[in-house]
C-alpha cells in the first residue's frame, strides 16, 4: 500500500505540474501569445490570443472558455462569434500563458492563420514608431526603445519620434540622451505640449532647475492649452523637495494649487511632500 500511495502521489504531482497555469504575466508581456484568465465561479477559464493591432493597440481575440478535468485535460467551449476582439488597457490583471502541449486539446495552433493579416508591415518606420509608442504607453520603455531606435536609423526626423525616444530615455533614467534630443526638438516644436513636458522633466532630472523654470514660464506663454501644466509644476516642486529647499518648494506648491489638476495622485503626492518637508 505504501508504494501504491507513493506512485499515486508522484502521478498527482506530475499531473499538477502539467496543468498548473501560472497567472504572472501582464498583457503587455503577452504579445502573440495564447493566454488564460483566472477561472470563474464555475471553474471555467476564459482564453484567447493577444496581439497588437496597429490602430487599436494591444488586443485580445477571444476564443472561448475551457475547463480542466480531473485527469488534467483542457476541454474547450468555443464561442460562436470567432471575431470577438477586446482592446486591452493598462491595468494590473495577470494572465497565464497556455502551455504548447495543450494546444491540441484546445484545437488551436501556436500562430492563428488570421494573424498574418496583422503582420504585413513589420519593418516600416510607421510600424516601428507605432509599436514603440504603444510599449511606452504601457511603461515597457526598454522594449519601446528597441523599436524606436530602429525607426531613428530610418528617419530621425519622423514626426513624433524624437519626443517618444526621449520619453523612453527618461523612463530608463538616461537623462543626458533625452536632453540631447529635446534640446533640438524644442526648437522645432516649441508649442508642442508633450515636448515641453518631457523637456522640463529632463531638465529637473539633470539638475538644471533654472532652465526648467524658464521653460515652464515660456510654455505658459507659448501654449494656449497645456494639459501637462500641473505635471510640469509638480516636477519642479519635486526637485526642490528632494533638495530640501523649503522656500522654493512652498512657492511652487502655491503655484500648483492655482492650476487645474486632473490627476489626483499629483495633489496627493505634493501634499505628502509638503507635510514631510514642513514637519
Amino acid at each position: 500500500m505504501k508504494y501504491l500511495f507513493l506512485l499515486m502521489l508522484l502521478f498527482a504531482t506530475k499531473l499538477n505540474a502539467q496543468t498548473t497555469l501560472r497567472f504572472d504575466k501582464r498583457f503587455v508581456q503577452s504579445e502573440d501569445k495564447w493566454v488564460a484568465f483566472q477561472p470563474d465561479k464555475d471553474s471555467a477559464y476564459n482564453y484567447g490570443f493577444i496581439y497588437i493591432d496597429s490602430e487599436a493597440g494591444l488586443t485580445l481575440n477571444v476564443e472561448g472558455t475551457f475547463t480542466i478535468t480531473v485527469t488534467g485535460e483542457f476541454v474547450p467551449k468555443k464561442i460562436d462569434n470567432t471575431n470577438l476582439k477586446v482592446r486591452l488597457e493598462p491595468n494590473n490583471v495577470l494572465v497565464a500563458f497556455i502551455p504548447e502541449h495543450k494546444f491540441k486539446e484546445l484545437k488551436i495552433t501556436a500562430i492563428p492563420d488570421w494573424l498574418k493579416h496583422y503582420k504585413t508591415d513589420t519593418t516600416s518606420i510607421e510600424h516601428l514608431y507605432r509599436w514603440g509608442f504603444m510599449y511606452n504607453a504601457w511603461n515597457e520603455c526598454a522594449k519601446a526603445l528597441s523599436y524606436l531606435e530602429k525607426a531613428e536609423k530610418i528617419n530621425p526626423k519622423f514626426n513624433g519620434l524624437a519626443v517618444e525616444l526621449s520619453f523612453s530615455y527618461n523612463c530608463l533614467e538616461q537623462y543626458s540622451k533625452a536632453e540631447q534630443i529635446l534640446e533640438e526638438e524644442i526648437k522645432t516644436n516649441p508649442a508642442d505640449a508633450y515636448v515641453n513636458k518631457e523637456y522640463i522633466f529632463t531638465l529637473t532630472k539633470n539638475s538644471k532647475i533654472d532652465k526648467a523654470v524658464r521653460q515652464f514660464e515660456t510654455s505658459n506663454k507659448t501654449l494656449k492649452e497645456n494639459p501637462f501644466n500641473a505635471e510640469n509644476c509638480y516636477n519642479i516642486l519635486q526637485f526642490y523637495y528632494l533638495k530640501k529647499d523649503k522656500s522654493n518648494f512652498n512657492q511652487w506648491y502655491e503655484t500648483l494649487q492655482k492650476l487645474p489638476v486632473d490627476n489626483k495622485m499629483i495633489t496627493d503626492y505634493a501634499g505628502k511632500m509638503k507635510a514631510d518637508l514642513n514637519q
